[in-house]
């Protein structure tokens, strides 16, 4: 299954997170695309979210199935495999306890470590949608 990453293409920390899952996704598991793009926009729309609000991360699968804050992070990792699939084990979590600790990182990510965009490789190119 393919996947895609939605996040906040203006924020520091969600592309230092776009980043580590490059160097990590040996398989190509994973596509990249910002919240505030085109591809962006229409997901946000079509799933009648806010289309300005760029706090949540959301994965979607090929088969438009998608995970969204806390859940999309477990998915992640599960995709990822090896060491990374312990992060399953944050389900024993209950969903809001994960997700409201998510929404305190996602309220103060731009004061840990800023605005920028992450600049892909030649090879990393084709995997962001726009």
């Amino acid at each position: 299954m393919k996947y895609t990453v939605l996040y906040d293409g203006s924020c520091g920390f969600c592309n230092f997170w776009v980043k580590w899952i490059l160097q990590r996704d040996k398989a190509g598991s994973f596509d990249f695309a910002s919240l505030q793009g085109e591809f962006g926009r229409n997901f946000l729309r079509k799933n009648g979210l806010p289309e300005e609000d760029w706090d949540t991360l959301y994965l979607l699968g090929d088969d438009n199935k998608f995970w969204r804050k806390s859940s999309a992070i477990i998915r992640i990792c599960q995709v990822l495999g090896g060491i990374y699939s312990l992060a399953n084990l944050g389900k024993i979590l209950p969903l809001f306890i994960r997700d409201k600790w998510y929404d305190v990182v996602a309220r103060n990510r731009k004061k840990w470590m800023g605005e920028y965009c992450y600049l892909p490789t030649a090879e990393e190119k084709g995997r962001f949608l726009d």
